[in-house]
């Protein structure tokens, strides 16, 4: 078991059971929750570049981009707190939705809370597109980030629930393709409107986040509820039959009977938030925290969130920086289905390693060429074609990376590894340590790009090479085992078996 893997074939339960075109089309339509993340990912950098938005809400930064000296620092064109609260506000009312869906989920199913966060989307998109001062952008930004809050929270649980375990990582994972679309859709509208004469081309950009909103509003309104889900507010007759029609089998019992074994066990729960805390939950929370946390420290976002800001930052022109995402948000999508083919075959601690490994030596590549080009100065003079190619490939190689190891197995794992009776709960602290730093770093990526400069590389690659070696250290695999018997591989483990009591018949769930 060399650093800390376990392998988990041996523990597998072989429940009967195939993966029908139920359990398929309704992890389908459940992941569209993902496109409205993924559109306002992608539509926020695209939009503060275009310099009819600039002028209008932003005119100090406008007239610093138009008006910028050879000897100026290229570095802090766009070093404005003000615009940078356009994008990271919504990651703070994400933040606050998520503990408010985690009740709504826990009480009424999943399916409401997917329908509420469409329905504040739609709002949100809208007050964004009639926007007359900043005041307004604002507020539509923080009604787009309560919708994604709710959709962050209650899809990655409901596709766990749903979906066979054989096939939970690449059907959850579906999420996080939907995300990667949605960002590449939204470079693709970006370079779109910032082509048209009238200079409104940023209000469809950010309205056409409606269309996603009214995709899962209309998506979740036909999806049934997740057998756990029903357990879990008692109504275990509902809760078979779906079970024998997403299997597509009646032998179902032994599964069924987990299940509600699971859901007995929660009832006995009647904090899950103080439950949290308890020493049978420590390895679990820890990963529900330090995943989304490294997952964030990666940079990544500051690539989707400001590609187009950090293209033109480095030299490109407004068009061609809007090209230059677009590559990489084409690049994002394809490279997730990577992770879908195989993340139940390798599993995740391998995707997860191989990637930190990828985006490490690119940042390291990223940093030398921004360097080479710019210096301490920011003054890059005119830049050769060759040069423009190199920095968009390793960008590229860097977003392929992230997007088959920590985009999607960040939200994958925390969601599965987590026992019914605290899983809302866990899952909204996932979601809210992945927003509190979204925005922290998407609030001061400008600034510690005027101050840092081509260090901000190193820096993401630094915390990169400390959450591979977190990963090999302590994350047990968790490939092929049923959702409600995670708890053998954390009794296993060399390291956190000293936290988790063995259960059985008698002992379900009880504090160590």
């Amino acid at each position: 078991m060399a650093g800390g893997f376990i392998e988990s074939g041996s523990m597998e339960k072989n429940y009967p059971g195939k993966l029908t075109w139920r359990a398929f089309m309704t992890c389908f339509v459940a992941a569209f929750g993902g496109l409205i993340f993924g559109y306002d990912l992608g539509i926020s950098g695209g939009v503060t570049s275009m310099d009819s938005f600039l002028e209008k809400f932003f005119p100090k930064v406008y007239e610093k981009e138009n008006n910028i000296k050879p000897s100026d620092d290229q570095y802090c064109t766009f070093n404005n707190q003000t615009l940078t609260l356009f994008t990271s506000s919504l990651y703070l009312a994400a933040l606050v939705a998520s503990w408010f869906a985690s009740s709504i989920t826990r009480l009424f199913g999943r399916r409401p809370t997917m329908i509420i966060g469409g329905f504040l989307f739609l709002i949100g998109a809208l007050l964004n597109a009639f926007a007359q001062n900043v005041w307004m952008l604002i507020v539509g930004r923080m009604l787009l980030g309560f919708g994604i809050g709710c959709a962050n929270q209650s899809v990655p649980i409901y596709v766990s629930e749903v979906a066979p375990y054989k096939y939970r990582g690449a059907l959850n994972m579906m999420f996080q393709l939907a995300i990667t679309i949605g960002i590449f859709v939204a470079n693709l509208l970006n370079y779109i409107f910032a082509k048209m004469e009238n200079g409104e081309g940023w209000r469809y950009s950010l309205g056409f986040a409606g269309v996603p909103a009214i995709m899962i509003i209309i998506g979740a309104w036909f999806l049934p509820d997740s057998p756990s889900s029903l357990i879990e507010r008692g109504l275990d007759e509902n809760a078979k039959i779906e079970l024998i029609k997403i299997r597509g089998t009646t032998d179902v019992d032994e599964e069924f009977k987990d299940l509600v074994a699971a859901s007995e066990s929660s009832k006995k729960v009647k904090h899950p938030w103080l439950s949290l805390l308890k020493r049978q939950y420590r390895p679990q929370l820890t990963f529900a925290i330090a995943i989304p946390f490294f997952q964030q420290l990666t940079g990544m976002n500051v690539i989707v969130f400001y590609a187009p800001v950090l293209f033109k930052t480095i030299g490109f022109g407004a068009t061609a920086s809007l090209m230059s995402a677009m590559i990489t948000g084409g690049c994002n999508a394809l490279a997730t289905l990577v992770s879908i083919f195989t993340v139940d075959k390798f599993g995740r601690r391998t995707l997860f390693l191989e990637g930190g490994i990828q985006m490490f030596f690119c940042q390291i590549m990223i940093m030398i060429a921004i360097w080479w080009k710019f210096g301490v100065n920011g003054n890059p003079g005119i830049l050769p074609e060759w040069y423009a190619i190199v920095v968009v490939c390793g960008i590229c190689v860097y977003v392929a990376g992230f997007a088959w190891s920590w985009g999607p197995l960040g939200w994958l794992v925390p969601s599965e590894i987590f026992p019914l009776e605290v899983r809302s709960a866990a899952q909204s602290i996932n979601v809210s340590v992945n927003m509190i730093f979204t925005f922290i770093i998407a609030q001061i990526f400008t600034t510690m790009l005027c101050h840092m400069k081509f260090g901000l590389f190193a820096f993401f690659a630094f915390f990169v090479m400390v959450m591979s070696f977190f990963i090999w250290r302590l994350l047990p695999e968790t490939k092929g085992v049923p959702i409600e018997e995670m708890h053998i591989v954390w009794q296993s483990h060399p390291f956190w078996k000293k936290f988790v009591k063995p259960i059985d018949a008698g002992n379900n769930r009880e504090e160590c």
